[in-house]
């Protein structure tokens, strides 16, 4: 098999793991965040950038690279590795979510999506087979099935309509993968109703994909049904097979995440917040543009050990964002990828060391969500940590 996985340490509290990811270009060792490089390039931030934070996988989207510049030339250029100059693990999202997302340019079948290019209107067929070759022409570590990702809120008929259609074009896609080097992970869907969470994740399974994801989540919902769609979910996966949460990357619900028995996580969010000027800290996110900072000669975390902190105060970084000068987006991002990278690393020694519950309850208690509510559920948590 082009991936395996080993798993090094189990919580006895919670159910948070660690464990390794062998890949074609490397291993990374879980729990993973995995950065988000919808178009080849993690926004601002150039490979060794990347490696600097210790980044150990990224992520592209085949909707993007497919539509430019075309699966065909990142394959003549000798692949994607080679292509964005990073040679650790890729992983490939199928563009599923992003064709769902073009609500009123598309048209599903059973055999797959028509839709409308958003750059300039062309019309293009996804279906299973054709999104596995692109992926294959890519030549990603990991590639994802084609799934339709249900709306929120949407129907009982619905979601059960893409679930179903979501494990036909599964089994197609491995039907019609031909590359060794390449493994694809299945995904499993079936909306917020727990019944449909728990078929589809004994269908997926079945399927003996070398590694799981969950898709469908963090799509919209409150936090408390994310959090309960995916307690349904897990007990039906392999335990010995990597589990991979879609599009979550917020702090707090990374470790909720990982409570829960998730390895791999992606999201746009500690780039796409860095260039508004938000940076994260172990209490919460801190707006560089506020006057507070004109004069701060602190860095933003006094423990962070990224460049920027190590380099800048956050009275020039507040200077950066209010001249509009784009140094400002690349340092912020750097440090909101490294925070989310120490994280995990965090977690990972909470667990080898027997300690991720008190990790987990220490972290909560003392970082304060962007919003009201998760300040809430974070308060909830704390007064009755999960059971494994």
């Amino acid at each position: 098999m082009s991936l395996s996985f080993t798993i090094k340490q189990a919580c006895n509290e919670t159910l948070a793991r660690a464990g390794v990811l062998h890949t074609p270009h490397g291993p990374a060792l879980t729990p993973v965040f995995m950065p988000v490089g919808t178009q080849a390039t993690i926004k601002t931030l150039a490979p060794w950038d990347l490696t600097a934070v210790g980044a150990r996988i990224v992520l592209a989207n085949t909707y993007h690279l497919y539509l430019r510049p075309g699966a065909d030339v990142v394959a003549e250029l000798g692949g994607l590795h080679a292509f964005m100059g990073w040679d650790a693990p890729i992983l490939t999202d199928s563009g599923g979510y992003q064709v769902f997302s073009l609500a009123d340019r598309r048209r599903i079948d059973d055999d797959g999506v028509v839709f409308c290019s958003h750059i300039d209107g062309s019309e293009h067929r996804f279906t299973p087979a054709s999104v596995m070759q692109a992926q294959e022409l890519l030549g990603a570590d990991i590639a994802m099935a084609f799934d339709e990702c249900a709306p929120y809120p949407c129907g009982r008929d619905y979601a059960r309509a893409a679930m179903e259609r979501t494990h036909r074009w599964a089994e197609a896609g491995l039907a019609a993968k031909t590359r060794p080097d390449q493994a694809l992970f299945g995904i499993t869907q079936g909306g917020m109703y727990e019944d449909l969470r728990c078929e589809s994740a004994r269908f997926i399974a079945g399927l003996d994909t070398p590694g799981i994801a969950i898709g469908g989540l963090s799509v919209g919902e409150p936090k408390d049904v994310t959090w309960r769609m995916l307690e349904v979910t897990v007990p039906h996966l392999p335990a010995h097979k990597p589990r991979y949460l879609m599009g979550v990357g917020s702090p707090e619900d990374l470790v909720e995440g990982v409570a829960r028995g998730v390895d791999m996580f992606d999201c746009v969010l500690p780039t796409r917040i860095a260039r508004n000027g938000a940076l994260l800290t172990a209490t919460g996110r801190l707006n560089i543009r506020n006057a507070a900072y004109e004069r701060d000669p602190r860095p933003i975390e006094a423990d962070c050990d990224c460049s920027t902190c190590q380099h800048f105060s956050r009275a020039y970084l507040r200077h950066l964002f209010k001249a509009q000068e784009v140094l400002g987006l690349r340092l912020a991002s750097v440090h909101n990828v490294r925070f989310l990278v120490r994280l995990m690393d965090h977690m990972r020694a909470a667990i080898m060391a027997g300690e991720f519950a008190a990790f987990r309850q220490s972290f909560l208690a003392a970082y304060r969500p962007a919003d009201a509510k998760a300040r809430e559920r974070n308060r909830a948590a704390r007064r009755a940590p999960m059971a494994a």
